[in-house]
């Protein structure tokens, strides 16, 4: 961000001579030097010199000049009834924007108006719908560092009220959770390096003060009476810099939409709410371990949020294909259960209970989903109501949700499971607050608080007081006109009002002779004069009194209707909460409904999973070909072989995703589904380098490699896609086996392992718990292996230029990897193939050639080995005897077949 942002030099070098409101701008720069100010002057929001030079590059504005006696400096300015447009490329480019807002009225004041910044707009505290991204949560992460090594980390939504707060043992869990989260913003404390965590996210300066010890714990009490929820200094530490951080956004004053602005704010800095966020009364304290853990490697991967592959219609992620909702509270919760998995197998249950009841019961949930489209986002809303920014639509919007709640609980009166049960019971239709706002607003209320038509009549007998009086006034001006008629004889004259002049007869030209003597003289047009009476002129003056008092009236009722309902936001809050999970678990069934989703038994020791789908890919391709899996502790580490666009990478993902899905409380795309419980998904998938950063392919794929290797349990999913294929064959091999047997001896987590090194296949031939599994694949000519074909008459091939891609997992190896043909599929020149073709069968013939000196070896060798052999097999014969096989269990068997194999070879 640019450091001079200031007056420019010649101007501070004569500052006494700045006229009082450029003064008053450059005082607010000083105090804002971190943010570009947009300072109020009349309708517009304007900059000034190097500021205004900024604004008008990034946002593409007309440049002009401001002259005084100072000199001549640049100017550049929006329209305040239009600047969220400007204000979000500003964001986009990198800057926080002051916004100061003229907090007295300009008719009422001598000299120069008063001004204060009334909100600092950063990409982690937005608050206004124009410029927050959709319905997803918009948070703001703060990082403090605990005297372990370790970290503390909180979240915030300013716009809605989430506040999350954890401690992490190191850098690496901050980054697993800020990948989680994807905060807009970042503010990180003493001694806590930002690039450490730095992904793209914005990252903001901030007072170091805020984090300190004391302070951060005084701000927390204030909000929540304590620091008992919290586990260790860093945790308050965040939680308090948060707090202190989304205070200062809010500026001196509270502000107010152009709906609400009024030039009555405080101008010393208070405000009717002042820069406390009240509706801020909930602090989530968790630990990630509550939840299935995912990095931003493999959310971005497993294309939970944002789809990066070809396989999807354009922007088709997997939150997309389950989206369901009816409102933006459901499709919040939503993205948020996909995000935090359960781990916690009975609440696991507890939602795929809800699900299975209201799947089978389609009426319930069709009237759910029709009631759930008229709820408005009352978490937004609430904050608004709380920060004094909602206007009179707001409200009724609130009323028009509330009224909604008692017909949801109605759907869910004879709910079974208890998940339903406990979201009816938290349905709280507020009816005071109903019963408030049913008396209070009008149904269809205009967008401007200070021009009346706000509140109903008959609910403050003064106010219906006033408006009589206007009404009345109003009245006879109207029979005025018909009366000056009779009286002058003037059938042309007429009574009418403007802005400037108030009301006036007109009476033209050539009937001015006709005027009576207590006319006065108004304005004088062309073709006609206006005049007013004593007696119109003391009516205009009733009437706008009562028009100006009843407007001011008017604003202070709805003030104290908001700030009524303000008080009821932590109730406001906890129906919304409820709301979205039944919109959410809705979401679940009706996707369950429409694509044959399956309820998943939680539980057991391993992951099947009979005809299981990719959720997103089942959308975008015609005949979806199904698969099993079979993952036991003894079939936990798979080593999946195959052509390139045989399937394995979707497959994987697939097997992810259905965990994924089931620990979210959704159903599971397959026929069925029996799942452990896992901790962690861990993913290597695909290519991608890090050149900014000076990271080859090759090195990105490592660093994601050692995260897993390191931090992986035998409670976790394992993705391994190609590993080792940005080095040299043969290091690339190596580095694949070392990983395979440290996956399978060390971690003892659940892993799929898709490669082209088929080196592999024997070492999960040769490990206790490896299983090979393949995909298949044939050549025109070649003949179809038995093992490829038989029980797959309903697996739907595909045919690329003489290969037919089966789709279909199988045991075993596979025996080709077709890259040729798939080079060929994809358009490489023929030439190219061609000479390809050449040097694999130059590689083929060098093998043969390799095979018989190899057997001529091991004839010569044959003699001087035969001894030993013979012993060998003494010793097995020996071992056999001592075997009892009535007793041996079917996996002992298996066991010592296994050895006495190895004694043998």
């Amino acid at each position: 961000m640019d450091a001079a942002l200031g007056p420019p030099d010649q101007m501070a070098a004569n500052e006494s001579d700045l006229t009082p409101m450029m003064s008053q701008y450059f005082e607010l720069t000083r105090r804002y030097e971190d943010a570009l100010v947009l300072f109020q002057v009349g309708d517009f929001y304007e900059l000034f010199c190097d500021a205004a030079e900024a604004a008008a590059r990034i946002c593409e504005i007309t440049l002009t000049a401001r002259e005084d006696s100072t000199g001549k400096y640049p100017m550049a300015g929006v329209p305040i009834d239009n600047a969220e447009p400007y204000i979000d490329d500003l964001l986009d480019a990198g800057y926080r924007v002051a916004v100061a807002d003229q907090v007295e009225d300009p008719d009422e004041v001598t000299g120069v108006v008063e001004r204060a910044v009334t909100r600092v707009v950063t990409p982690g505290t937005l608050t206004e719908d124009e410029l927050l991204a959709g319905d997803d949560n918009n948070f703001v992460a703060t990082v403090a560092a605990a005297e372990n090594g370790g970290f503390g980390l909180a979240l915030l939504d300013v716009s809605t009220g989430d506040f999350y707060a954890t401690s992490l043992p190191n850098a690496a869990r901050v980054r697993d959770e800020l990948g989680r989260f994807a905060p807009a913003e970042l503010v990180t404390g003493p001694g806590v390096a930002a690039e450490r965590f730095d992904d793209g996210t914005f990252v903001a300066e901030y007072d170091d003060a805020a984090f300190d010890d004391e302070r951060a714990e005084a701000t927390v009490e204030a909000y929540f009476g304590s620091v008992d929820a919290l586990a260790g200094d860093a945790e308050v530490a965040a939680c308090g810099a948060l707090l202190d951080y989304a205070e200062y956004t809010r500026g001196g004053v509270a502000s107010r939409s152009d709906s609400t602005r009024r030039p009555d704010a405080d101008a010393s800095g208070g405000s009717e709410d002042g820069d406390r966020l009240d509706y801020l009364n909930h602090l989530t304290r968790y630990d990630p371990r509550e939840h299935l853990q995912m990095d931003a490697v493999a959310l971005r991967s497993l294309e939970v949020f944002e789809q990066r592959s070809v396989h999807g219609a354009a922007g088709t992620a997997l939150v997309d294909v389950l989206d369901e909702t009816a409102c933006a509270l459901g499709r919040r919760t939503l993205t948020d259960w996909l995000r935090r998995p359960l781990t916690d197998a009975d609440e696991i249950e507890a939602r795929h209970e809800a699900v299975g009841e209201l799947l089978a019961d389609p009426l319930t949930r069709e009237e759910l989903h029709e009631h759930l489209r008229d709820v408005y986002d009352v978490e937004r809303l609430i904050s608004r109501v709380s920060r004094g920014r909602a206007n009179a639509r707001d409200l009724r919007a609130l009323k028009d949700t509330l009224d909604v709640v008692p017909e949801i609980r109605g759907l869910l009166a004879d709910a079974d499971s208890e998940k339903l049960r406990e979201l009816r019971a938290s349905l709280d239709d507020l009816p005071e607050i109903r019963d408030l706002l049913s008396r209070a607003i009008v149904p269809d209320p205009p967008q401007e608080l200070t021009e009346g038509g706000v509140i109903r009549d008959d609910y403050d007998e003064a106010l219906d007081g006033l408006r009589e009086t206007e009404r009345s006034g109003k009245r006879w001006i109207d029979e005025l006109e018909q009366q000056e008629r009779e009286r002058t004889g003037v059938d042309s004259l007429k009574v009418g009002h403007n802005a400037v002049h108030g009301y006036y007869i007109e009476v033209t030209n050539p009937n001015l002779d006709a005027v009576p003597d207590n006319y006065q003289r108004r304005q004088t047009l062309k073709n006609s004069e206006r005049f007013v009476t004593p007696e119109l002129k003391e009516r205009e003056d009733d009437i706008v009194r009562a028009e100006q008092r009843s407007q001011d009236l008017e604003y202070d009722l709805f003030r104290e209707v908001r700030s009524r309902v303000a008080e009821e936001a932590e109730r406001v809050q906890a129906t919304a909460a409820a709301v979205a999970s039944v919109d959410a678990l809705a979401s679940f069934a009706t996707v369950a409904a429409s694509h044959d989703y399956a309820r998943p038994e939680m539980g057991g020791d391993g992951i099947h999973i009979e005809g299981g789908r990719h959720p997103v890919v089942e959308r975008t391709e015609a005949g979806f070909v199904p698969n099993d899996t079979d993952l036991t502790p003894e079939r936990r580490v798979a080593v999946i072989t195959g052509p390139n666009m045989s399937g394995k990478s979707t497959y994987m993902r697939q097997v992810a995703l259905v965990s994924l899905l089931a620990q979210a409380g959704s159903f599971v795309p397959a026929a069925s589904a029996r799942l452990r419980v896992v901790d962690r998904i861990f993913t290597r998938v695909g290519a991608s380098d890090d050149i900014a950063g000076g990271r080859s392919t090759f090195m990105v794929e490592m660093t994601e490699l050692s995260s897993i290797l390191r931090a992986a349990t035998e409670n976790s999913l394992v993705l391994l896609d190609e590993v080792g294929r940005g080095t040299s064959t043969t290091d690339g091999l190596a580095i694949a086996r070392a990983v395979t047997e440290y996956v399978h001896d060390e971690l003892g987590a659940t892993t799929l392992f898709a490669t082209h090194h088929h080196e592999l296949t024997a070492d999960a031939d040769r490990l206790a718990d490896a299983v090979n599994l393949h995909f298949g694949a044939t050549r025109a000519g070649d003949g179809v292996p038995a093992s490829e074909t038989s029980g797959g008459s309903s697996c739907e091939r595909r045919e690329y230029d003489g290969i037919t891609f089966q789709h279909e997992v199988r045991d075993g190896p596979a025996t080709a990897s077709y890259g040729i043909e798939v080079a060929q599929t994809a358009g490489v020149p023929e030439t190219v193939v061609e000479r390809a073709r050449e040097f694999l069968d130059a590689v083929d013939v060098d093998e043969q050639h390799a095979e018989r000196d190899a057997d001529v070896n091991e004839e010569t060798e044959t003699s001087a080995t035969e001894v030993d052999a013979e012993a060998n097999e003494s010793a097995v014969e020996s071992s056999l005897r001592d075997v009892n096989v009535a007793e041996l269990t079917p996996v002992e068997a298996l066991n010592v077949l296994n050895d006495l194999k190895r004694d043998l070879d």
